[in-house]
């Protein structure tokens, strides 16, 4: 490993051991890059260094962003940081926010000051902040004022959160205020390439966050394999998406892959199927980001829309169903890119270009990457053969500070959870998830997160969490109750522990559907089956 940039070198000393990594493939000259680099300065100010600077960068609903005015609110933000805030690099810096010019200009400000971005979406809670802060030890957090609430309980029960600061705050100590008397340019932190610059947080089966650590140079890697050789951005292509900047596919497709080529992108804090369509319309969109579900709801609707300026569209998130695909292709014209990847891997490492694409299958491994399917025991199955998906490349799984490392990692290569098939022509096909994990209109849920929840109910005795097949969603989450003693089950009672999830963590991830049971399936030895009640959904469906 490189010399580190970093003062504060908790990232490092937290990485997995080094015979716990996944081997990382360099093979192809897109991914490799110098021993010392900073993203922010790849992606940022090489364009205004190269005459980009009055390119659009960021279209939101304030108005238009160029590249040189980006640049200077970065460099003033990350003076806030440094000369203000007294961080170090290598801290890490909770963000907070829906998608916004300002989330996008804070990530690039903590990177370019050498500091570790730890993202988080805006419908989370209390309990799931404490949950982040704590395993990545979070120094400080930039938050949209909106959001305060949640985050300042979450500060209370978390020591290492010594300092916040808001933007859309109008007092003399928020952030625009802040920013406004530091200067305009600032030396970028000289970076190994190898310094941890993004810790995402993924969910596990337990329902406990892993953070997975990304270096600068993965950040690059991202940028040099996927757009470039099978979505083909360009500088003069125009991309939305529905994803947040938290998920690193939102990450990605909406603010690193236009940028890495000098692109632009909207970034709008609400898109509902009307508001994005209207997006596409208003703006010229030509590249889309969003999960299958959500190209389903707009396909109903794009008849009422101008979308002629649309060149591209990619799935991600979940399995995309062939009708899904069918309908986006009837009501645009575009036959939709589909990729996997994972929080682990940062990015989509196995997809098909629109010319290429074979309906119902995901693709094949994208330059850089290499897949296979594997057994039970680990070992390379025949084609035709369902088994574990394996993946290995430039980027890879490093947990932060967790003994589930072992579990990801096989042999070099990349368990991502997934049970595919390989066919004889080299393309690969999703059949399921092989774990707990409950993957609903691109989110991943941990069932007993949610049962967590649903626990903390005066109503409820025991539940159990799985996921159930929907058309439109691809699963839907279901929860199986079982009642205490003098609770009768009603329609009332339903809405009220969903309401009651709501409160409790991200809405998102609350029971669209729940059935009342008088016991739940349990071994001889008292532990719950989950599979018996994921087998009845199938039956069922």
């Amino acid at each position: 490993m490189s010399y580190t940039a970093h003062v504060d070198t908790f990232a490092r000393d937290n990485l997995p051991p080094r015979d716990l990594w996944p081997e990382l493939i360099f093979d192809i000259p897109e991914v490799q890059y110098p021993d010392r680099i900073n993203c922010a300065v790849e992606l940022l100010d090489k364009h205004v260094a190269n005459g980009w600077g009055d390119h659009p960068v960021i279209y939101g609903a304030n108005g238009t962003l160029t590249y040189s005015q980006m640049q200077e609110q970065v460099n003033r933000i990350a003076h806030v940081l440094t000369d203000g805030m007294g961080l170090v690099p290598g801290n890490r810096v909770l963000l907070r926010g829906a998608n916004s010019p300002m989330m996008a200009i804070c990530w690039y400000a903590v990177a370019k000051a050498g500091m570790i971005v730890v993202a988080t979406m805006a419908m989370l809670r209390e309990k799931e902040l404490v949950d982040v802060i704590d395993k990545g030890q979070v120094n400080a957090a930039i938050c949209d004022k909106a959001l305060e609430a949640d985050l300042l309980a979450a500060q209370k029960r978390c020591p290492t959160l010594k300092s916040i600061v808001y933007f859309n705050d109008p007092s003399p100590e928020g952030l625009e205020a802040r920013a406004a008397g530091k200067p305009a340019d600032y030396n970028a932190v000289d970076t190994a390439a190898d310094d941890t610059v993004l810790i995402a947080f993924t969910s596990g089966t337990t329902g406990k966050p892993k953070g997975t650590m990304h270096f600068h140079r993965d950040v690059l890697a991202i940028c040099d394999c996927f757009p470039k050789s099978t979505v083909h951005i360009t500088p003069d292509d125009i991309c939305i998406g529905t994803p947040p900047l938290a998920f690193t596919f939102g990450l990605g497709g909406i603010l690193l892959f236009p940028m890495r080529v000098g692109g632009s992108t909207v970034l709008l804090e609400k898109l509902s199927p009307d508001i994005m369509l209207k997006a596409i319309q208003d703006f010229k969109i030509t590249i889309t980001w969003s999960s299958p579900v959500f190209y389903r709801q707009m396909s109903g609707l794009a008849k009422n829309y101008d979308l002629s300026s649309l060149k591209k569209c990619i799935s991600a998130g979940e399995a995309l169903p062939v009708s899904t695909r069918t309908m986006w292709k009837d009501a645009s014209g575009i036959e939709m890119i589909d990729g996997i990847g994972a929080t682990e891997m940062l990015h989509i490492f196995i997809s098909a270009e629109d010319k290429d694409v074979r309906p119902g299958a995901t693709g094949k491994p994208i330059p850089g990457y290499q897949a296979c399917i594997l057994d039970a025991d680990g070992k390379p199955l025949p084609k035709g053969n369902i088994g574990r998906l394996a993946v290995k490349g430039p980027t890879g799984c490093r947990y932060l500070a967790d003994d589930r490392q072992k579990n990801y990692v096989l042999n070099g290569w990349n368990i991502t959870g997934d049970a595919y098939r390989l066919d004889e022509d080299g393309y690969f096909w999703f059949h399921a998830r092989t774990d707990d994990i409950i993957l609903t209109a691109g989110y991943n849920v941990a069932g007993p997160e949610v049962e967590e929840a649903l626990l903390k109910h005066e109503a409820v005795a025991e539940c159990a969490v799985v996921g159930a097949p929907d058309e439109e969603r691809g699963q839907i989450i279901k929860a199986y109750i079982v009642l205490k003693a003098g609770q009768t089950a009603s329609d009332t009672l339903v809405r009220t522990l969903q309401d009651f999830v709501k409160q409790n963590i991200a809405p998102y991830k609350y029971p669209r559907a729940i059935e009342f049971l008088d016991s739940l399936p349990r071994t001889n030895t008292g532990k719950l089956q989950r599979f018996a009640l994921r087998q009845t959904e199938v039956k069922s469906s």
